[in-house]
């Protein structure tokens, strides 16, 4: 199998890539450029930097520029879809322009996330980054943001032409069909790696992804089974992944994913402050996962 490029380029396995650290925290560049490059080796269809997996809330704006940058010159700007969320819309929307000149053709966004905002300022930033003249990919995360972006929300910024695509994370699947009825052309994305499954049954169009950063070819063939209705192969899969797809919608999924990263010989390796290590339990539930997948030929 081979990765395409398509028009629309939210569709498909995009990763939302860790970030390699250096062991003084450091941004390797190298590391993470190799890193993208063997995702789409692995059939993934592009990247995700610069979302929370990526920590772009404790990069610089130099390194948060430099990541984008060495994402495109690894894989081509078609295949790489940055975050730009920002406590600001304007610098959202500055972000939204650095991807764009840097020669991405999309980027995610979540809603405003300083505080707990309204449906004006929801629709108020959307627009304002939406003029920067890129599709944009909101993303829903309400456990995190306590903003919720719920379909009837989404449907009119759907409407008003300021989103193409929603990467959902609510864990509420229900709300696939929802969307379907309100906003048919919006396109659904898998956004939480422990409702794969349920979400692929429901018609999603792609799959923002945290645990191919480990397991790319297993994840992939997930993603395609699920998609495709061949249930055989995806339950069995689901089942064989779930216990490290799940730790995708834990408060430690940056560690748990870096984790595992290393384990199968990638290099996932620290994280940055105010993130601490996985405590021992975790880490050992983490590692047993992990060595299962590998015993079962899924690395």
């Amino acid at each position: 199998m081979t990765a395409t490029i398509d028009h629309r380029p939210w569709r498909g396995v995009l990763v939302a890539t860790a970030l390699p650290l250096n062991d003084d925290l450091s941004v390797n560049h190298d590391r993470f450029a190799e890193h993208c490059a063997w995702l789409v080796e692995n059939d993934c269809d592009g990247v995700v930097p610069n979302g929370s997996l990526g920590e772009y809330q404790v990069l610089t704006p130099k390194e948060r520029a430099k990541v984008v940058e060495t994402a495109v010159a690894a894989i081509g700007g078609s295949r790489v879809m940055p975050g730009v969320a920002a406590y600001g819309s304007a610098e959202s929307r500055r972000w939204a322009e650095q991807a764009r000149d840097a020669g991405c053709r999309s980027v995610m966004l979540l809603p405003p996330n300083a505080y707990r905002a309204d449906e004006r300022s929801v629709l108020a930033h959307y627009e304002e980054v939406a003029k920067a003249g890129l599709p944009i990919v909101a993303y829903n995360n309400p456990i995190d943001t306590k903003v919720d972006l719920v379909p009837e929300l989404l449907a009119k910024l759907y409407d008003e032409g300021f989103i193409q695509a929603v990467k959902e994370f609510s864990g509420d699947v229900r709300r696939a069909y929802q969307l379907a009825e309100l906003a048919p052309g919006l396109d659904l994305l898998i956004g939480a790696d422990d409702v794969l499954l349920e979400l692929a049954v429901a018609g999603a169009k792609g799959w923002v992804a945290g645990y191919p950063n480990a397991l790319p070819g297993a994840s992939v063939e997930l993603y395609h089974a699920a998609v495709e209705g061949d249930f055989d192969t995806a339950n069995k899969l689901y089942c064989q992944l779930h216990p490290l797809l799940r730790w995708d919608s834990k408060v430690e999924f940056v560690q748990a994913i870096k984790l595992s990263m290393d384990i199968v010989g990638r290099h996932g390796g620290p994280v940055r402050p105010p993130r601490v290590p996985l405590l021992p339990e975790q880490e050992a539930a983490v590692r047993a996962a992990t060595e299962r997948a590998v015993d079962a030929g899924l690395a």
